[in-house]
């Protein structure tokens, strides 16, 4: 089995992910609900955090599916 150091998946914890991607925590959760934001991974009973390669491939897409800014 594969754990996250030699796999080299890191977790991000809230704060982490709030910061990456600009959103704040009920835009979060709501997005997961929605299921258009990654799922997180429960690490416990009160502890969850979020693959990095989930939450970079979340941005990757809304910059591929961005509509060009009009001037």
């Amino acid at each position: 089995m594969e754990n996250a150091s030699t796999s080299g998946e890191s977790l991000l914890r809230l704060p982490q992910v709030e910061a990456k991607t600009g959103l704040k925590k009920s835009a979060i959760y709501a997005g997961m609900k929605a299921g258009t934001f990654p799922e997180c991974i429960k690490l416990g009973p009160r502890a969850a955090a979020w693959p990095l390669s989930a939450v970079e491939a979340w941005i990757a897409e809304r910059i591929r599916t961005a509509k060009p800014r009009q001037r």
